[in-house]
């Protein structure tokens, strides 16, 4: 997404959308004048798809760090998107998780697209650090098993602390995979290779 305000609003416009349209579809926002402005500016996109591989919203990686600004942004909650009943990467991993009745589960785009490349395609991605029991159940469609691969910091045990008290209400299997040296998904395969990220034991919590 170009570092401008207009440029996406712009383009759709002259496409015959509206300008309500734009806004309930969470692409653009409107100013104390009324006017609107992209939401998503100078960031790395990635669509957000429902299972039939639809795209229903997006998230965005900003390029150029500014204070104030987050690291990354979704769209806002719209009719179609609603970021507690998806997983990024689902639709992708479908085929692969009814196989192997299993289903790794990271924090973020990169994580995601890390292990997909690496050919670990059973894998999903929460969109932001909440696991919900909406997103449980949508794993318990397909899969036995879900294995926490969150990063190692704070942040990401405490999400995988409160993950796993909603996968257990659902009675499915769960393990979870600590990334040796605070390293996330994405770090430890570049640095270590999926072979090795396949080895690593997870705790196993089968209550």
């Amino acid at each position: 997404a170009p570092n401008s305000w207009q440029h996406a609003s712009d383009a759709l416009l002259k496409k015959g959308f509206s300008p309500e349209a734009l806004e309930a579809a969470g692409l653009v926002g409107r100013n104390k004048q009324g006017g609107l402005y992209e939401r998503f500016r100078g960031r790395l996109m990635f669509p957000i798809f429902d299972p039939r591989g639809r795209v229903i919203g997006f998230g965005g990686r900003i390029l150029v760090d500014k204070e104030g600004d987050a690291k990354y942004l979704n769209s806002p909650e719209t009719t179609l998107f609603n970021k507690r009943h998806q997983l990024y990467g689902l639709n992708f991993a479908l085929d692969t998780i009814k196989q192997t009745k299993r289903v790794f589960v990271v924090e973020g785009y990169m994580d995601l697209l890390a292990l997909h490349k690496a050919g670990v395609t059973d894998s999903v991605a929460s969109l932001g650090t909440a696991f919900t029991s909406q997103q449980s159940r949508l794993i318990q469609r397909s899969a036995d098993e879900v294995i926490f691969a969150y990063d190692s910091d704070s942040a990401g045990q405490n999400a995988t602390i409160r993950a796993l008290e909603v996968v257990r209400e659902q009675g499915l299997q769960v393990r979870i995979l600590a990334m040796p040296d605070g390293k996330d998904p994405d770090e430890f395969i570049r640095s270590h290779g999926v072979e090795e990220f396949r080895k690593l034991q997870g705790l196993s919590l089968l209550e």
